[in-house]
């Protein structure tokens, strides 16, 4: 009974590594977008949902396995970059 029990123990030592990998948490990737223009402007939002919809084509979803942070400029190149600097 011991040697079952040993190799039994053996079995489970292998196959522990494997599970153990498995149950780690996806990491999260942060996408940063800086836009030129302003956030009201309507090709702006339609370029930033067509961005999305590819995104999740891929199976990349906002706050699931991946940040979106988007950053508008608004035509001001100033502001443009101070907004970089916080990224």
């Amino acid at each position: 009974m011991k040697r079952r029990a040993f190799i039994a123990g053996l079995g489970c030592a292998a196959v522990w590594p494997i599970v153990a990998r498995a149950q780690q948490p996806e990491a999260v990737k942060r996408i940063a977008i800086l836009m030129g223009i302003a956030e009201n402007d309507s090709e702006g939002q339609a370029r930033v949902a067509a961005f999305r919809h590819g995104l999740q084509e891929l199976n990349w979803v906002d706050g699931r396995n991946a940040r979106i942070d988007i950053r508008w400029g608004a035509g001001d190149a100033l502001r443009t970059s101070t907004t970089l600097a916080d990224f």
